[in-house]
């Protein structure tokens, strides 16, 4: 019997949910150096977790500069 292929095995951020990663980036970074290095509003106008999400699921653009963010943290470590 052989084991199914694995899908998604070259996507390092295949089963992290966004909120995940948007946590532990403010739980890293902080808001101020998040707003910083991703100048996007969500993240430095009464920022939260909810209204990232909620702006990065409609934003492309915006969730690959996080996710490659977060990527990058991951490889510091």
């Amino acid at each position: 019997m052989s084991k199914p292929s694995p899908t998604q095995a070259n996507n390092p951020l295949h089963g992290i949910t966004l909120k995940k990663i948007v946590t532990d980036l403010v739980a890293h970074y902080g808001w101020e150096t998040l707003a910083q290095t991703i100048p996007i509003n969500c993240f430095s106008h009464d920022p939260s977790i909810k209204s990232s999400l909620t702006f990065l699921r409609k934003t492309p653009w915006a969730r690959d500069k996080v996710e490659a963010l977060y990527l990058q943290m991951l490889s510091e470590a």
